[in-house]
């Protein structure tokens, strides 16, 4: 195994997709929701160009589930592929759309790329979801209701596994208590929510020993979703004896994304992917 500085090396080489496909996640009408209208969940591949298969990050925006960020989209998708691994930015419905629906979507993602892992050289054991705000409240209920996120009528695809072999949270909507962000909630599950429905989409409640290993990231002065989301999800996988790896930033607001104005943040996609290469990520 190569040290970190030397893995971070070794990456930097690496060249960077400039076309991009858009690839659907249903062959039809997408499962798991009420609306019809004409949008259709997609992913959009940036592969790297090496000998040997790498490990993926999935990406998912954040949009407090009513839109999805832009600048939590490609440019994290290249920003991991400077570092020598494959990914693929998630296009998941949001409002009107409420849930199942983002969770198939995610869970899809994770099982196409899964389906497609020779195609596209990546390690199918080595695939990772990462989200921002909604988007890491996205993929933390991936990582506890993996179990629950297969469509009533399965295809091939859906006969795989959803489980990522790793999750990545960015400054997640956790909670739905007090502390959480009511609008991601009102507009995943409505704003007539059953006590029911609002105790299992609070992911420190929902973290069990199968939940994978979790990265987190916050900052200290987040306004938009308090930093006590990351540090109840951090104790809920500490209980559970789940590995996790937690940065709690000093400064700064919510939704910085790559955080290019603040160099002391900015520092977290590094440690996400030195904390990936450790685990297999990046192979040479």
């Amino acid at each position: 195994m190569l040290p970190a500085d030397a893995f971070m090396a070794a990456a930097e080489t690496e060249a960077t997709q400039t076309e991009v496909e858009k690839i659907p996640l249903w062959p039809g009408e997408p499962p798991g929701s009420d609306v019809k209208d004409d949008f259709r969940p997609w992913i959009e591949p940036y592969l790297v160009d090496a000998e040997k298969a790498r490990g993926a990050v999935l990406v998912c925006p954040g949009g407090g589930y009513g839109g999805r960020a832009d600048h939590e989209a490609a440019p994290i998708a290249q920003r991991f592929n400077k570092g020598g691994l494959n990914a693929f930015v998630v296009h998941y419905r949001v409002a009107p759309h409420r849930h199942p629906a983002p969770l198939y979507d995610a869970a899809r993602a994770v099982r196409l790329v899964r389906s497609r892992a020779e195609e596209w050289n990546v390690l199918s054991d080595h695939i990772a979801i990462l989200g921002f705000s909604a988007g890491g409240h996205l993929v933390g209920s991936l990582a506890t209701h993996f179990g629950d996120a297969t469509p009533p009528k399965k295809d091939e695809i859906d006969a795989l596994s959803a489980r990522p072999d790793a999750v990545v949270m960015c400054y997640p909507v956790v909670s739905s208590g007090e502390l959480g962000h009511r609008g991601s909630f009102n507009n995943l599950l409505g704003a007539d929510a059953s006590p029911e429905m609002l105790e299992y989409m609070s992911l420190e409640k929902q973290v069990t020993k199968d939940t994978p290993p979790i990265f987190l990231w916050h900052t200290a002065t987040d306004e938009g979703v308090p930093v006590e989301n990351s540090l109840m999800m951090a104790q809920a996988l500490r209980n559970a004896r789940v590995p996790f790896e937690l940065h709690v930033y000093p400064e700064g607001q919510h939704g910085l994304g790559l955080a290019p104005d603040s160099p002391h943040v900015a520092t977290w996609t590094e440690l996400c992917l030195q904390w990936l290469y450790t685990m297999g990520w990046y192979q040479r």
